[in-house]
């Protein structure tokens, strides 16, 4: 069973702004897949690589349900 986690973070107002303006425009997409997709990219070109994190990714671009085992 897959288990979500909530991150609080601080980012730039400019950033902010910038994904507000993207969410505005793309109804179909909302900031936690953003961040989801954003962080399993970052992990698979600087960090960890492995299926799981592949898998959250492209279910992130393709807006399926995170899986429920890896």
């Amino acid at each position: 069973m897959s288990t979500t986690i909530s991150i609080l973070a601080d980012i730039p107002e400019e950033l902010h702004d910038a994904l507000k303006g993207y969410l505005d425009t793309h109804p179909d997409w909302d900031q936690d897949r953003v961040f989801s997709a954003a962080l399993s990219l970052f992990l698979m070109q600087y960090g960890k690589s492995d299926r799981c994190t592949t898998r959250i990714y492209l279910d992130s671009l393709f807006k399926k349900d995170l899986p429920t085992a890896c």
